[in-house]
């Protein structure tokens, strides 16, 4: 995907450590300026502003302005689409575990 397209994969925008955790503090309060985000993070202001920017470009960050500050809320909705990819393999795991189950019973009978 091209570093300037504006719609972003969830997947790769969660795939960064930094970008999970700046989900997580988010996640943890309303919302939060950039510096109080920084304050987490062995990085200066420009990169964390690098994450938030991927973050949003998959629709999983929505900033807003107040005076000369922006601040950064969680919108979690696009992380359904996360939810609904494990549930799937859950249920694929779910379903060949107990068919091996059934298969142990069989042998030991």
């Amino acid at each position: 995907m091209s570093e300037n397209n504006q719609s972003r994969d969830v997947f790769a925008a969660i795939a960064d450590p930094t970008r999970r955790r700046l989900i997580q503090l988010l996640a943890e309060a309303d919302e939060l300026p950039l510096h109080e985000l920084t304050v987490h993070f062995d990085m200066g202001r420009t990169a964390v502003s690098k994450h938030l920017t991927i973050l949003k470009e998959a629709g999983l960050v929505l900033d807003r302005k107040v005076g000369r500050e922006t601040r950064f809320r969680l919108n979690a909705s696009p992380l359904k689409e996360i939810q609904d990819w494990v549930a799937f393999y859950s249920k694929f795991w779910r379903t060949n575990m107990l068919r091996l189950n059934q298969l142990l019973e069989e042998e030991n009978e």
